[in-house]
């Protein structure tokens, strides 16, 4: 029997929660800085909706706890504070780590999967 809808969803949802913390430092080397909303847009933009805050903002702060990424809060000329990220050299190296990791995980799984 084929597999639902709701369980590729699953799936998709699980190879997500693997690899968002590349995803969302990969969008902070393209913005330079953001805060919460523009790196959900941008994540967005690559493919990636539906990111809630709910998930992003405390994923940000573990990659601020583990050095990758550093944190300002910036008042504008209208709103509210904003809390701006930017990547670390840390952050950096890891990304770049990160992305030689997935060429080979991704070319193993090709492999896996087509033969």
């Amino acid at each position: 029997m084929p597999r639902s809808r709701k369980a590729r969803e699953d799936r998709q949802s699980q190879w997500l929660k693997g690899v968002l913390d590349l995803a969302v430092l990969a969008a902070l080397s393209r913005e330079k800085s953001a805060y919460g909303y523009t790196l959900m847009a941008s994540l967005a933009e690559s493919g990636l909706d539906g990111i809630k805050g709910g998930t992003i903002y405390p994923l940000l702060s573990r990659l601020e706890d583990d050095g990758l990424v550093k944190s300002e809060w910036v008042t504008g000329d209208a709103g509210p504070p904003r809390k701006y990220f930017w990547l670390t050299p840390a952050g950096r190296a890891e990304l770049a780590a990160g992305r030689d990791g997935w060429r080979a995980f991704s070319s193993t799984m090709t492999t896996a999967l087509e033969g």
